[in-house]
C-alpha cells in the first residue's frame, strides 16, 4: 500500500499562472464576441474610408477609432497580468463612453452623422451589442481581478 505522501495531486501540479485566468467560461464567449465585433468594425471602417470618406469623414473616422478600440480590447481581455487588466478597463470605459456620447449625439443632432458609425444610435446597426458589451466586459473584469503578484485571480 502506498503512503499518501508519495501520491501527487494532479490538480496541484498545474502552474499557478494558469489558475483562474480570465479566459474561461463566459470570458471566452466575451472575447469571441469582441473579436467578431473587432473584425466587423475593421472591415466596415476600411470599406467606408476607402470608398466614400468624403461623404461623412467624422462618422467614418469614428468607425475606425471604434475598430481600433475593439481590437485593443480583445487583445487586453486575452492577455494576463495587471498591465493588460488596466488596458482592458481603459478600453472598455472608453468604448462605453464613446457609445453613450456618439449615440446621444446621433439622436440629438443627426446631421453630425449623415452615415452611421458603429456607435450611432447606441450601436443600433450592430443590434446594440456596442452598448451592452462593454458593460458585460466591465462586470467580468471586476469579478476577475489579477492577484497581487500580477497573475490573474480566480
Amino acid at each position: 500500500m502506498r503512503e499518501s505522501n508519495d501520491m501527487t495531486d494532479v490538480r496541484s501540479a498545474r502552474p499557478e499562472s494558469h489558475r483562474g485566468r480570465r479566459m474561461s467560461g463566459i470570458g471566452r464567449v466575451l472575447v469571441a464576441v469582441y473579436g467578431v465585433l473587432a473584425l466587423a468594425a475593421v472591415g466596415r471602417s476600411f470599406v467606408q474610408i476607402a470608398t466614400k470618406f468624403d461623404e461623412a469623414p467624422l462618422a467614418y473616422s469614428l468607425s475606425a477609432l471604434a475598430a481600433a478600440v475593439y481590437v485593443l480590447a480583445t487583445i487586453a481581455l486575452v492577455r494576463p497580468g495587471r498591465t493588460w487588466y488596466r488596458v482592458a478597463w481603459a478600453t472598455l470605459v472608453f468604448e462605453f463612453t464613446g457609445v453613450i456620447v456618439v449615440g446621444t449625439l446621433s439622436i440629438v443632432d443627426p446631421a453630425l452623422f449623415p452615415h452611421d458609425t458603429v456607435w450611432s444610435w447606441f450601436g443600433r446597426g450592430y443590434l446594440f451589442i456596442p452598448l451592452v458589451l462593454p458593460l458585460l466586459g466591465m462586470w467580468w473584469l471586476a469579478k476577475h481581478r489579477p492577484a497581487a503578484n500580477g497573475t490573474d485571480a480566480a
